[in-house]
């Protein structure tokens, strides 16, 4: 199934949720609904289960109108963060509940639902816990329950709100793996929402990045990593390190460093910030006379050199501002680096972006 909204706007009293929202969700595809605390993606994902109703816009679902359905005739599966299972039912019952409140007409038989819930249990892999309760489980096996129960219905389309935000980091790891795997093989159009990049990295095909109600960037996990839109996206995927300046001519200033930034050639003496990602830092021994243009004097304050990446905390020798590298281990033993070294750092890669109001 196809989603689509258009302009979706919503108001909680004076707090703008969501401030004209147009997007689409293929066929098929596991989106990702990422952005900070507040940033309108569950009241989103809400919208289009029929669980909230927007001010104004519509949600249509295979190119038709479903703004008014009730959240029953919208074929949707709803998994929630803090599980939502029955504690006094079994497994079993949890899986079979939607099954079973289904109209007279439409209810299968006692069979039907039995050999379905077994499918769905042993597709989660928890076909042999099926007569145990919710509070003899794991958080990582109810989350999986509640998958499972969510699809029993054979909803077209499968919201997860927060799905594993309720769990440790190493419990996570696995179930994005499994839930990557899961919609491999079922192929129903997914959206989840979370606040983790790094899950929105590792098992959405589409990203969308969200803050303040507003649509920042969509694109593949790929694109909005390497080719963020804006700032926020830049700051919110992933560690950067800021380069605070002024742009002139397609060349920002940032203390005793110059960096080219062509794409602002038309800009003069406008503040400006470049980022730049720790990996995408050169770094040498520091070598005395270099021009600026060159690299950035620094000082090592901190190395963190565990496992395939030593972590390096830098102080810049012109403006104290403070810079993180990361380098393969191996160039770090290489070099012999000890806190205290002075050291040339040079980006491989910066984006400039001028400050709101700058001028041009």
């Amino acid at each position: 199934m196809t989603i689509e909204v258009q302009h979706i706007r919503k108001q909680f009293g004076q707090f703008t949720a969501l401030d004209d929202v147009s997007l689409q969700f293929p066929d098929g595809q596991l989106t990702a609904l990422l952005g900070p605390s507040g940033c309108g993606k569950t009241t989103l994902l809400r919208i289009i289960a029929g669980l909230e109703h927007p001010d104004s816009g519509s949600v249509l679902l295979d190119g038709q109108d479903a703004s008014h359905r009730h959240v029953r005739e919208r074929q949707v599966g709803f998994v929630f963060q803090h599980y939502a299972l029955f504690k006094h039912m079994t497994v079993f019952e949890n899986v079979a509940f939607g099954l079973r409140v289904k109209p007279r007409k439409e209810r299968p038989s006692e069979d039907q639902i039995r050999a379905k819930v077994k499918q769905l249990l042993e597709l989660v892999q928890l076909d042999w816990i099926a007569d145990r309760y919710p509070p003899q489980l794991s958080g990582g096996q109810r989350q999986r329950i509640a998958l499972a129960r969510a699809l029993a219905v054979e909803p077209r389309v499968l919201l997860l709100d927060e799905p594993f935000g309720a769990l440790d980091a190493k419990v996570r790891k696995e179930l994005r793996r499994w839930l990557r795997r899961l919609h491999d093989e079922l192929h129903v159009t997914s959206i989840f929402v979370t606040h983790d990049q790094e899950e929105a990295l590792e098992v959405a095909d589409q990203v969308v990045l969200m803050n303040k109600g507003r649509v920042e960037q969509l694109g593949t996990p790929e694109s909005v990593y390497n080719q963020p839109a804006s700032p926020f996206v830049y700051g919110f995927l992933g560690n950067v390190n800021l380069f605070h300046g002024r742009v002139h001519e397609g060349v920002l200033a940032s203390g005793d460093a110059l960096f080219d930034a062509p794409s602002l050639n038309g800009v003069t003496n406008a503040e400006g910030v470049g980022y730049v990602r720790p990996h995408d830092l050169d770094v040498e021994r520091y070598v005395p006379g270099q021009p600026g243009q060159e690299g950035i004097a620094v000082k090592l304050r901190r190395a963190h050199a565990i496992g395939p990446l030593a972590q390096l905390d830098l102080e810049r020798l012109d403006t104290k501002g403070l810079i993180e590298a990361v380098i393969p281990n191996e160039r770090f033993a290489r070099l012999g680096l000890k806190e205290g070294d002075t050291l040339s750092v040079r980006p491989r890669r910066i984006e400039v972006f001028v400050d709101e109001g700058g001028g041009i």
